[in-house]
């Protein structure tokens, strides 16, 4: 009874060591400060839907609509107003179109898979206040073309 104990204790042990060496993340070693004191992995953005979205449209006032497929796919057909900044060009610097890091930034894509990886990327960077709803294929309200 006691070896099977030992045994056990040893297990768990064994076990929670290799967990804790599972989770430290190792920064490269290019990373400045700067970076590090800028760029958040994994920071929370809300991923909303599209009635969410129009309801916030209809409610605020000071807010971004941000369309982050390419100037081709924009040009094509977007909500009005929204701005466009492809989701490739989104990186670890700032953008100078979103100034305000505490500012409402609505972001959409086409269906919703690079609205995600913009939001989560945006989130990143430190703006506080993203919500994401999905795809313009889902979209019921008006569209315009062109680069208004």
């Amino acid at each position: 009874m006691m070896k099977r104990r030992a045994l056990f204790l040893t297990l768990i042990l064994c076990l929670t060591a290799a967990l804790c060496g599972c989770t430290a993340q190792d920064q490269p070693a290019s990373d400045t400060a700067a970076q590090s004191a800028t760029v958040q992995e994994d920071a929370p953005y809300t991923q909303i839907d599209t009635a969410e979205a129009i309801r916030l449209m209809q409610t605020e006032k000071d807010y971004i609509i941000l369309d982050v497929r390419t100037e081709e796919e924009y040009k094509s057909g977007h909500i009005p107003n929204a701005i466009c900044i492809p989701n490739e060009t989104i990186g670890k610097g700032e953008i100078g179109a979103l100034k305000d890091k505490n500012q409402l930034i609505l972001v959409y894509c086409r269906s919703g898979r690079r609205s995600k990886e913009a939001a989560q990327k945006l989130a990143n960077l430190g703006y506080h206040n993203v919500k994401e709803f999905g795809g313009i294929i889902d979209w019921t309200g008006e569209t315009v073309t062109g680069s208004e």
